[in-house]
């Protein structure tokens, strides 16, 4: 529906044309995807986020907005509980998810989630259920045996 005048437009880099400021989609998919990345002067990293949860938002800024009201942080917040991770993991309180929402600025904390189970000869293992997002199990595996090796964490193998 771009020809319906559905976003602004603006000149594109040589003014001979003009170019929509954003591309109009049937949903907000840069927060249900997240994204990543950094150009000249600026970075984003934007986590994903649960389908459900953006959709309801959306429908409910809209509700609001026809009666000529604003959703509320709180309202909001109890609509989006916070960023929805593909790999699982826990989420380590929640200010920084409001302070992210307010600001555009936030810091979330993750932390794997793993059991203990018993092994012959009176030893344990560790099993890892899930990982943080975006952390390389590849990697994590190479710097835990590297700490093991430099006798920076002690009693495992």
């Amino acid at each position: 529906d771009i020809e319906k005048n559905t976003v602004d437009f603006m000149p594109n880099y040589d003014d001979r044309l003009q170019e929509p400021t954003v591309l109009p989609a049937r949903i907000p998919a840069l927060l249900v995807n997240g994204s990543s990345g950094i150009a000249v002067g600026m970075a984003t990293n934007i986590p994903p986020h649960n389908l459900n949860e953006i959709l309801n938002a959306v429908i409910k800024i809209l509700e609001k907005r026809e009666n000529g009201e604003e959703l509320s942080d709180d309202e909001l917040f109890q609509i989006v509980k916070g960023p929805d991770f593909p790999t699982g993991a826990t989420i380590l309180g929640r200010d920084g998810i409001k302070q992210a929402y307010v600001t555009g600025k936030g810091k979330i904390t993750l932390r794997a989630e793993a059991e203990i189970e018993e092994m012959a000869g009176n030893r344990q293992k560790i099993i890892v259920t899930s990982l943080p997002y975006q952390v390389n199990k590849a990697k994590l595996i190479v710097d835990i045996n590297d700490l093991a090796r430099e006798k920076k964490i002690e009693g495992i193998s």
